[in-house]
């Protein structure tokens, strides 16, 4: 059996990720329609993936579909998750879960009285090298966790139409676009924040939104961490780094945070407790290579979302933790406003 999605903003992320690799190559989903404000892209799309394309919203929410994946700018989640649950579909929302935390409680409040499911888009929890990393975290072989950082940069320049460069649109820059990926990911290691600390800035654009982010983080277990993020940089410059340590060693990764199946990661990792060594010796290379087999983390994220709407259970990336992400971003630009410490 199959669930019947509709796309809403069929341009941007859907159109390069979402409807290609994901919709289109799940077991237990087929696109079958799709709405956009831009009437000559949906009309593309659709004709490639042999899905209707609907000339009004009205029309999109009455199509047949099950689920609909809202992959609009952040300041339309909102009001499009609210029709779309009135009109009795489920959702999958791409994150941010609304502009800021009452939106998000307003959405989440909407589909639990309409009796539909609610989705957080966090596509790379699927990324197989970080769910093998994380089953070695759940095996103890890190030990006790210490330390994590996220890194997620690219270049991003002024460019007309460039919604997340304007915070009235985006909720904010490179903090809000992909610092929440960030500190989804580390939080799915070493479990909930508990107090941040951020500096936000405009160091090379000018745009209104934020180009450079960072964020400091104390979870609940007492371990750190860290989040930059930065528009700033050039794209072959940032190697989009997720490092990973513990009493009993460390896992190390380059390009695993981001949109492709597989980067590279390594793991250090102590069989057994070692002594002082004063002189800290380091040997070059060694560690083990973690080279799951690749899973497309888009295909696995519509699947995982299909199934909880065939079986009746709950979606694995919840409405929940898109809201709790809020609060974290919340808490991320109030300490950047404030200059202090925020506490969870």
């Amino acid at each position: 059996m199959k669930t019947r999605w509709g796309v809403w903003g069929s341009g941007g992320i859907a159109r390069r990720r979402t409807i290609p690799e994901g919709i289109a190559t799940a077991d237990n989903a087929e696109l079958i329609a799709v709405y956009d404000v831009n009437p000559e892209a949906n009309i593309e799309v659709a004709a490639e993936f042999d899905a209707t394309a609907c000339e009004t919203e009205e029309a999109f929410l009455a199509s047949d579909c099950d689920i609909i994946y809202v992959a609009t700018p952040a300041n339309t989640h909102c009001e499009q998750v609210l029709r779309a649950a009135e009109a009795g579909k489920h959702v999958l929302c791409e994150k941010p879960l609304g502009m800021v935390v009452e939106e998000a409680e307003r959405m989440i409040t909407a589909c639990r009285n309409s009796g539909v499911k609610l989705g957080t888009a966090f596509m790379m929890r699927f990324q197989a090298q970080h769910q093998e990393a994380l089953r070695l975290l759940h095996d103890g072989k890190l030990g006790t966790p210490v330390l994590g950082r996220a890194q997620l940069s690219c270049w991003y320049p002024p460019m007309p139409g460039a919604w997340r460069q304007h915070p009235e649109q985006s909720g904010g820059g490179s903090l809000m676009d992909m610092g929440g990926h960030c500190i989804d990911l580390l939080e799915m290691f070493f479990g909930r924040a508990c107090r941040v600390q951020c500096m936000t800035g405009n160091l090379v654009h000018d745009y209104p939104s934020e180009d450079s982010a960072v964020v400091l983080l104390e979870f609940q277990n007492g371990a750190k961490g860290m989040v930059d993020n930065l528009f700033n940089v050039p794209d072959a410059s940032s190697k989009n780094r997720l490092e990973l340590y513990g009493s009993k060693g460390s896992i190390l990764a380059d390009g695993t945070i981001g949109q492709g199946e597989l980067g590279e990661m390594i793991a250090y990792l102590e069989s057994g407790d070692t002594g002082y060594e004063a002189k800290q010796t380091r040997a070059a290379g060694g560690g083990v290579a973690i080279t799951p087999d690749p899973l497309n983390m888009y295909r696995a994220e519509v699947e995982a979302f299909s199934r909880a709407v065939l079986d009746g259970t709950e979606p694995p990336v919840s409405a929940e933790d898109g809201l709790w992400s809020q609060y974290v971003l919340a808490a991320c630009y109030e300490s950047a406003k404030t200059g202090a410490a925020v506490s969870l």
